[in-house]
């Protein structure tokens, strides 16, 4: 939370400085955010006469700048550590300040991109889990320095004054990871990761220097002009020759898809290593940049098994775990689960489960499937939309051919209900909740109920009719739900977890744990 800088109730030490060879690094690694600037400024020179004596200045100039700013900041940067929070303040004209009291700290990382790896120095972020992200990062310091912010809220979050207090020594040896993934491992992976971001990345590039393209790339015009040029090229030639190069465009499009995802596979998971350690699960992985990052093991808030059609048939799945804090490299809005397995076998998986106090389905714990009619009512609704579509088409001349297309999209849509009918399930025991959910990246969500926090009855105006629900489940960093329910069932199963979660004290359980 930020504030107005004012007295702490608790004692705060003395104030600390960031490494003064951050200020390189941090510098060096903004560099890439000056260079849009400055190819302006290039671009604007380059207009101007004697523009060439003037602009290695002008470049100096804009660089010195950028590190004079960084250095002010630098000095106006202060972190203290005190009995009760890490207060981190910071600005020049107007100064804010950051107190995070230990007990909200759900997760510290320690991050270390390639440059600050060469340095020794690491970036440390405080997550609390407040929907905002790290609540508070020092970038950088060096990586002993980070350890020992590290231990320092594990020891405040355990009840004791110091990190030598520690009923477990900060620097006790490694036991055996519970779960590593070898190269090999990580390589299949990457065949498993077939992404094309390297066009939205072109895209990116075209759309920042379009000034530099032959034509308009926003000219619809332009591209129609050179579609008709290929064409006619296309045309002369044969139609063995056609589909040799339809074929070699396809083949390097997909190898294209591959490099792709392996590439940016392994920059993320290379040397992916998690163990069970006293303080909760600590996962180290990253080629280029390296994140260490700890979450106790009472934080873990529900478990997802996600696997596909072509890995379930190898036998691969992964495991993610649902928490209050933001898994490294993700934004507010975009998924926050932990990568705890990215590919393991079931028994791996297991032994993961096992740890975090989440039991697997039993084999005979039976799933329920929603209500077919839920999915016959959407149906309907996008038939008649198609249908629609059809008869204006009909009406209109030589448009039997796209009418044709409309009933195989009706065909399309009728089969992804299907499927999406058979992959939805859920299964309650006595402790926990099974939701399925998912036809061709099948999802199993395993939330233990006391973990539950709301359970909100949805229904829509044919639902309703219909005494159909949806059964929305908040727990904290996620939620779940539960389609196509009988709204007695919906009620039934709300009731049930509700009577489950009552019987907790939360407070007393975090207060125990923490």
């Amino acid at each position: 939370m930020s504030e107005e800088i004012e007295a702490t109730a608790a004692p705060l030490h003395e104030g600390l400085r960031l490494n003064a060879i951050g200020l390189l690094v941090g510098f060096i690694a903004g560099l890439p955010r000056l260079f849009f600037p400055l190819i302006a400024v290039i671009f604007g020179a380059s207009r101007a006469d004697d523009s060439g004596a003037l602009l290695p200045f002008i470049i100096a100039g804009v660089l010195a700048m950028s590190l004079i700013g960084r250095w002010i900041a630098w000095t106006r940067f202060r972190y203290y550590t005190g009995d009760e929070e890490i207060r981190i303040e910071s600005g020049l004209i107007s100064r804010t300040a950051r107190s995070i009291p230990y007990d909200r700290i759900q997760d510290v990382s320690i991050e270390q991109k390639p440059l600050a790896r060469m340095f020794q120095l690491g970036e440390v972020k405080f997550e609390t889990g407040s929907g905002t992200g790290d609540e508070g990062t020092l970038s950088y310091v060096s990586i002993e320095e980070a350890e020992r912010l590290r231990e320092l809220v594990r020891a405040h979050k355990a009840g004791v004054a110091s990190v030598a207090e520690l009923s477990v020594p900060a620097d006790v040896a490694e036991t055996p990871p519970i779960f590593t993934m070898d190269t090999g491992r990580v390589l299949t992976l990457g065949f498993y990761s077939f992404s094309l971001v390297i066009f939205a990345v072109l895209g990116g590039l075209a759309q920042q220097f379009d000034f530099l393209m032959p034509f308009d790339i926003y000219d619809v015009g332009a591209w129609l002009g050179l579609a008709k040029d290929n064409g006619d090229v296309l045309n002369g030639i044969g139609w063995g020759a056609r589909i040799v190069a339809a074929i070699t465009a396809l083949a390097a499009l997909i190898a294209l898809g591959f490099a792709t995802g392996i590439i940016r596979t392994f920059l993320r998971e290379n040397g992916f290593r998690l163990d069970v350690t006293p303080k909760g699960f600590r996962r180290r992985r990253g080629l280029l940049t390296l994140t260490d990052t700890v979450m106790p093991v009472h934080r873990v808030q529900a478990a997802t098994i996600q696997t596909g059609p072509i890995r379930k048939l190898r036998g691969w799945y992964a495991l993610k775990f649902v928490s209050l804090a933001a898994d490294s490299g993700t934004k507010q809005g975009e998924d926050s689960d932990h990568a705890a397995a990215p590919l393991a076998t079931m028994d791996e998986i297991a032994r993961i489960l096992s740890a975090a106090q989440i039991d697997r389905a039993e084999p005979g714990l039976a799933f329920h499937r929603g209500q077919a009619e839920w999915w016959m009512i959407q149906i309907t609704i996008v038939a008649l939309v198609i249908l629609c579509g059809m008869f204006a088409l009909i009406l209109a001349a030589n448009a039997g051919w796209k009418a044709a297309l409309l009933l195989l999209l009706l065909a399309f849509a009728a089969i992804t209900f299907y499927f999406q009918w058979r992959g939805n399930s859920y299964a309650l025991d006595t402790d926990q909740l099974f939701v399925r959910s998912g036809w061709w990246r099948e999802r199993l969500t395993i939330a233990p109920q006391i973990k539950i926090q709301s359970a909100e009855i949805q229904q829509g105006p044919l639902a309703r009719r219909r005494g159909l629900a949806s059964l929305q489940l908040g727990i904290a960093g996620g939620s779940l739900e539960i389609i196509a329910l009988p709204i007695d069932v919906a009620r039934q199963i709300q009731s049930q977890i509700i009577d489950v979660v009552a019987k907790v004290d939360y407070s007393q359980m975090t207060k125990h744990r923490d």
